[in-house]
């Protein structure tokens, strides 16, 4: 593990990850999951494990613009389970985390839905 800040409060995490994105840190990002995590992106789609989340990042990034910090909204919170959310600044929609508290005491996401959006209603 390295010397990276961890988040102590399930809402950490969305800071710790806009920074970690915004330095382009992709490793830094993957260690905010859980070995197993799962993330619901690309769209469409999940990727499994923290090595592939990691990969996934490291493709991304470079890409991608600054992200802007998002206001979280109040963590629902059972025991060492919490369920973090922000809404997209834009109005898209809305980010979701199921986070767990370690033994450490700091919490990594478990899943991971970025983004959702409006189902196609036919």
């Amino acid at each position: 593990m390295t010397d990276r800040e961890k988040a102590y409060r399930p809402e950490d995490l969305t800071r710790l990850f806009v920074e970690r994105a915004n330095a382009k840190d992709a490793e830094g990002l993957a260690l905010l999951y859980e070995e197993d995590a799962v993330m619901a992106f690309p769209p469409g789609s999940q990727t499994r494990g923290r090595k592939a989340i990691q990969q996934l990042w490291e493709q991304l990034l470079p890409k991608m613009p600054q992200f802007e910090p998002e206001q979280p909204l109040p963590t629902l919170l059972s025991g060492d389970l919490a369920l973090t959310s922000t809404p997209p600044k834009d109005g898209s929609g809305a980010r979701a985390q199921v986070v767990r508290r370690q033994p450490d005491g700091s919490w990594l996401r478990v899943l991971d839905q970025p983004e959702f959006v409006q189902p196609d209603v036919h």
